[in-house]
C-alpha cells in the first residue's frame, strides 16, 4: 500500500515571507531563472541577490558568479512549491543521546522516512515534473542508470506521474532493490559490472528509444529538489549553527548549501565523504571533477568515483568544509542509531553523524556547544550487509574482540579458558583450534576466540586476568 504523503507544508510561505523581509522576494508572475517553472502561480523566492553574502566564511564571489550557477535558490523555491504533497515532509528531531555524547545540540533530519527510503525522491519527482512541463506530449519516459536509491525513486514517481521509467543497474545491484524497482512499475534492466557499465548501456537506450536521462545527482532539477531539505531545516531549527551533509556525488549536499546559505549565512556547511572514494575532495585539489581512486566501502550509496559537474560547480561556492569519514566512524554511527535513536540507515546514510562521534574528524572544539542538524538521507541496506556493518561497528566499540591463547592440549585445557572468560564477564561468540603450524610443545594448542565484551575498560581486565593467569595473549588482532 502506498503511504499517503503529507499534502501541505507551511515552508514555503515562511521562508517567501522570511525572503520578503531580507528583501530578496520577487513579485508574482516575476520569475526569471533557467526554464523551470513552478506548477502553481504562487511566487516564489528569487536568488539570494540583495541577501547578505550567501558564502558566509568562504571567499566572497560575484553576483555574476552566482547568477551562473546551474541552480538558485529561485529554483530551489519553485522545486519546493512543485513536490509538495508528493514526498514526505521530513521530521527534523533533536537527538538527547547524541547530543549529550558529543557535547552540542543535534538534531536529525530523517530522509529515511521518504517512500523509498532515500532523499533521492524530492530530485527525481522534481526532475519528471520538469520534463513533464517542457516536453509535454512528446515525453516518451525516463531512464537512470542506479543500482539502488535513485532507481527506486524514479521508478516510484514515474509511476506516481504516469511516466515511464526505465533503470539500468549492474549485476552486483541487490536483489531486493532490484525487486522494489519492478514492484514500483518500472522497466528494470541488468546490465553491466558496475555503474559506469550500467550507465553507458542507458546511454544508448536514450538514443535509440528517445527516452530522457536523469542523473540522480547532477542534473539542476535534482540539486533544487534536494536543496528543499535545507529549506525545511532552517523552517524547523532556525538557530541551526552547523549543517552535516555526506558527500556522494555531490548533488545532495550542493542543494542543501545553496538553501542554507541564503536563508542563514552564517549557518557552516560541512560535507563528509568515505575516506575509501574521497571524490569530491579529489575534484576540491584538481578544480574541477576528476576520477578518484576507489576502494569498496561500508558507504556504497556514496561511492561515487567523480562528482557531478553541476554539483561540483555550486558545492565549491558555498560549503565551507569537507571531511573524511572512516570504516570504523561510519560502522559505529550505524550501530548508534540503530541501539540509541531506533532506527536503521544506511552507512552513507550515517556519514554525517559519522564524522560528529568521538574520534571523528568532527570531533573538535569548535563543535562543542553548537547547534548541529544532521540528514539521515538513506535507510535502504541490505539486511546481510547490516549484520557485517554491526558487527565492524561492535568491534570498533571494543564491544566485540579476538585474540589468539596458547592453552594446554590435555583434557581441560579449553575449558579452564571458558571459565576463566566466564569469571570476567566475557561472552564467547566464537572458537577455534589451531594444533599443526606451531612452534611450541606437541601438548599445547592455539585457540582463537571472539568474544563479546561490555567496552574498552572491560577488555582490559579481560586481557589482565588472562595474562595474570599465565595465558600467552595475542589481543584484538586486527586482519
Amino acid at each position: 500500500m502506498i503511504a499517503t504523503p503529507r499534502l501541505w507544508c507551511p515552508v514555503a510561505f515562511r521562508v517567501r515571507v522570511r525572503a520578503t523581509r531580507w528583501g530578496i522576494a520577487s513579485p508574482a508572475g516575476s520569475i526569471s531563472g533557467r526554464g523551470w517553472a513552478s506548477s502553481s502561480s504562487e511566487p516564489v523566492v528569487e536568488s539570494a541577490k540583495d541577501a547578505p553574502d550567501p558564502t558566509g566564511t568562504k571567499t566572497p564571489v560575484s553576483q555574476r558568479e552566482l547568477d551562473a550557477l546551474p541552480i538558485s535558490f529561485a529554483d530551489i523555491s519553485r522545486a519546493e512549491v512543485a513536490i509538495r504533497g508528493g514526498v514526505v515532509r521530513t521530521t527534523c528531531e533533536r537527538s538527547p543521546f547524541i547530543s549529550e555524547l558529543i557535547g552540542a545540540n543535534v538534531y536529525f533530519k530523517n530522509e529515511f522516512r521518504q517512500f523509498t527510503g532515500s532523499f533521492k525522491e524530492r530530485g527525481a519527482r522534481n526532475a519528471i515534473l520538469t520534463l513533464k512541463k517542457k516536453l509535454g506530449g512528446a515525453l516518451k519516459g525516463v531512464i537512470a542508470a542506479s543500482a539502488g536509491n535513485h532507481a527506486q525513486a524514479l521508478a516510484y514517481h514515474g509511476r506516481s506521474l504516469g511516466v515511464p521509467a526505465t533503470v539500468v543497474m549492474p549485476t552486483v545491484a541487490p536483489l531486493a532493490k532490484v525487486d522494489k524497482c519492478r514492484k514500483f512499475g518500472a522497466r528494470v534492466i541488468i546490465k553491466g559490472s558496475h555503474i559506469g557499465e550500467a550507465k553507458e548501456f542507458a546511454e544508448t537506450l536514450v538514443a535509440s528509444e528517445g527516452l530522457e536521462y536523469v542523473n540522480g545527482y547532477d542534473d539542476p532539477p535534482i540539486l533544487a529538489g534536494a536543496g528543499t531539505i535545507g529549506m525545511e531545516m532552517i523552517d524547523d531549527v532556525p538557530d541551526v549553527d552547523v549543517v552535516v551533509v555526506p558527500i556522494g556525488g555531490a548533488g545532495l549536499i550542493a542543494g542543501i548549501s545553496c538553501a542554507i546559505k541564503t536563508l542563514k549565512p552564517d549557518t557552516k556547511v560541512i560535507g563528509v565523504e568515505p575516506k575509501f572514494c574521497a571524490s569530491y575532495t579529489a575534484a576540491l585539489r584538481a578544480g574541477k571533477p576528476v576520477p578518484a581512486p576507489f576502494t569498496p566501502t561500508l558507504a556504497d550509496g556514496l561511492a561515487v568515483p567523480i562528482v557531478g559537474a553541476h554539483a561540483f560547480e555550486v558545492a565549491r561556492h558555498y560549503v565551507d568544509e569537507c571531511v573524511l569519514a572512516s570504516e570504523k566512524c561510519i560502522s559505529l554511527a550505524v550501530l548508534r542509531l540503530l541501539e540509541n535513536e531506533k532506527v536503521v540507515v544506511e552507512g552513507g546514510g550515517a556519514a554525517g553523524l559519522a564524522a560528529l562521534l568521538p574520534g571523528g574528524p568532527l570531533d573538535r572544539a569548535d563543535m562543542k556547544g553548537k547547534t548541529i542538524i544532521v540528514p539521515l538521507c538513506g535507510g535502504n541496506i541490505d539486511t546481510t550487509v547490516l549484520g557485517r556493518v554491526l558487527d565492524r561497528g561492535l568491534a570498533a566499540d571494543m564491544r566485540l574482540v579476538n585474540f589468539y591463547a596458547t592453552v594446554s592440549d590435555r583434557p581441560g585445557g579449553i575449558a579452564k579458558l571458558a571459565q576463566l572468560l566466564s569469571d570476567e564477564g566475557a561472552s564467547i561468540k566464537d572458537i577455534y583450534h589451531e594444533r599443526a603450524w606451531l612452534h611450541t610443545s606437541v601438548d599445547q594448542v592455539q585457540v582463537k576466540c571472539v568474544v563479546e565484551l561490555q567496552g574498552e575498560e572491560h577488555g582490559q581486565r579481560v586481557h589482565r586476568a588472562l595474562l595474570n593467569h599465565g595465558y600467552p595473549v595475542n589481543w584484538n588482532v586486527q586482519v
